[in-house]
């Protein structure tokens, strides 16, 4: 009897130990190198959407670079509000490299950009008419008229700030003689005795502007009194009364007066006389 439990002991134990068997899924996950398989794959799958994705952003923006370039290519300028540089320059001054050739850019570029590097310019910005048309709009240091200076040619403003030095004298600006002054300082106020004879310079050049006289140099003596000077023609305005008037008539006289040197007398011309007078050089 003691033999047969042992036999029967024996064979639990063997049931007890046999009876464990693991999951098909436990086998699965003790499979490492299929598992890492999986795991690349899942990887490579990955880079392929992303690859995917960022070629197709190149493709587009590629496009649109292709686009942009072709459509606003510019091919017609416009120059507005220059007085000292022609036109050709303001356009070199602006088109200076391959992208400036794109009106896109230069709009960019040019929004409300303040120059620092141009005489007499203040900014400039450009307007797309259309893709591949563009306008330049400049604007200029308000200038009432220049003054030289140790060799050099300082321009002043309405205020009397010089805004400006240059080496070359303006066509379009007349040179101030007369002024008495001990030093000059750019962006600085000149320092003359009487201020308010800025705004006289410049109330004279926009009227001269404005009727198309193109004096070369305006001249104060010790009393301010104005004097133009047109060629050989020398012109006694006066004080500044009633210089609007006597600037109108001048549009009248001066072709006269071509090829002739002498001296305009019209400091005594006002509402009443009308006094004019000239006296020829030989």
């Amino acid at each position: 009897m003691a033999k047969k439990r042992r036999r029967v002991k024996k064979r639990q134990k063997k049931r007890e130990y046999s009876s464990y068997r693991p999951s098909l899924k436990e086998r699965f996950e003790d499979f490492h190198p299929l598992e890492r398989l999986i795991d690349s794959l899942k990887y490579s799958k990955s880079l392929y959407i992303i690859g995917g994705i960022m070629l197709f952003l190149l493709i587009v923006a590629f496009a649109a670079y292709k686009y942009i370039s072709d459509t606003y290519t510019v091919t017609n300028i416009y120059v507005n509000g220059n007085t000292h540089y022609t036109n050709e320059e303001i356009i070199d001054m602006v088109i200076t490299d391959g992208l400036s050739h794109n009106s896109l850019y230069l709009s960019l570029k040019y929004r409300d950009k303040s120059i620092g590097d141009i005489p007499f310019v203040e900014k400039m910005d450009v307007d797309i008419l259309s893709p591949d048309t563009v306008r330049i709009n400049v604007y200029e240091k308000s200038v009432a008229g220049y003054i030289s200076y140790l060799g050099h040619y300082m321009y002043f403003d309405r205020d009397g700030i010089v805004v400006e030095s240059s080496m070359e004298p303006s066509d379009n600006v007349p040179e101030v003689l007369g002024l008495k002054f001990n030093y000059v300082i750019l962006y600085e106020k000149l320092p003359v005795e009487k201020e308010s004879v800025f705004s006289e310079i410049l109330d004279i050049t926009q009227l001269l502007d404005k009727y198309e006289l193109n004096a070369e140099k305006i001249f104060f003596d010790n009393e301010y009194n104005v004097y133009l000077y047109f060629g050989g023609v020398e012109v006694s305005l006066g004080s500044s009364s009633f210089i609007d008037e006597k600037i109108i008539q001048l549009q009248y006289i001066l072709p006269n007066l071509e090829g002739k040197s002498g001296i305009l007398e019209m400091k005594d011309y006002d509402e009443d006389t009308k006094n004019i007078t000239f006296e020829e050089k030989k």
